[in-house]
């Protein structure tokens, strides 16, 4: 439930955005042309994109760039509600702010072959004293116009070439200029050990339920609950052929919260339980 939301905005678009809520708060993000710079200042906040899994902390900022996210607020240890600061990066806007400038601010960054799709930043103290400048504005709106948002957008595009994670934000900021996405194989390869429902996996490749399962369908040939089920099988006899790991532990590699579960669907697929199948391939190698 959201308790406060203040905005500024540029151009007829949202561009700083502070709020105050109370978790678990899911948000389904959709920025197929945009990027998103969010400062937690209190609560944590999850993201999972087609390849990414990522846990802010209080006092920490993420910047992701364009793709498909859903993103849920929780608490902490030390707050019961969650607020954060968001500022939204859009290309168009960007490009009218900096004019000629923002190629000049890429070109002095330093070469990354692959853009990183979600930097965090911990313990930053540029970031932190530019979060504590925008809380003075989100206290004192009528201060605030187009000259200061389109100041304070730019302050934060330089900041952020300045800190740890510089290498790879010029080709972040490049990548707003071409839609990004994560191929279909890409995003189905990277949950394959997960429990990501078929909703969740939908949403992570922009489709909805009924289309995900079509073109899962013309790709595998198979239904995504039977191909998951049985790639996370497969995972589980490598697991106990070629470690020590407890069988717990291997259930929960696999993508099962339930060890009941997981020996029940292992016994149904090779006829023996896990501790028996262990067992038998520890005799084979003996003989």
């Amino acid at each position: 439930m959201i308790l406060q939301h203040k905005q500024f905005d540029l151009y007829g678009k949202k561009i700083f955005e502070k709020i105050l809520l109370k978790p678990p708060f899911r948000v389904n993000n959709q920025m197929p042309d945009d990027a998103c710079f969010l400062y937690m200042e209190d609560g944590e906040y999850d993201i999972n994109s087609s390849s990414h899994h990522v846990r802010i902390h209080p006092k920490e900022a993420v910047l992701m760039r364009c793709g498909s996210y859903f993103t849920e607020f929780l608490k902490s240890f030390s707050s019961e509600t969650c607020e954060a600061i968001i500022v939204h990066l859009y290309p168009d806007v960007l490009k009218k702010i900096f004019d000629r400038e923002l190629t000049s601010v890429i070109a002095a960054l330093p070469d990354e072959q692959e853009p990183i799709a979600v930097n965090r930043y911990v313990n930053d103290e540029l970031i932190k004293i530019y979060i504590d400048s925008l809380k003075i504005y989100f206290d004192n709106p009528s201060l605030v116009n187009d000259n200061l948002v389109i100041l304070k957008l730019k302050e934060l595009i330089i900041l952020l070439t300045r800190t740890e994670n510089a290498r790879s934000i010029g080709q972040l900021i490049s990548s707003l200029f071409s839609r990004n996405e994560y191929s279909f194989r890409e995003t189905i390869e990277a949950h394959l050990h997960t429990e990501y429902s078929t909703e969740k996996l939908a949403l992570l490749t922009n489709m909805s339920v009924s289309s995900f399962k079509r073109e899962f369908t013309r790709i595998y040939n198979d239904s995504p609950a039977r191909y998951f089920k049985n790639k996370k099988m497969e995972h589980a006899v490598e697991l106990l052929s070629a470690t020590n790991q407890r069988i717990g532990d291997i259930a929960f590699d696999c993508g099962f919260n339930d060890l009941a579960n997981f020996s029940k669907s292992f016994q149904a697929k090779y006829g023996v339980s896990p501790s028996q199948f262990r067992l038998n391939q520890k005799n084979k190698s003996l003989s």
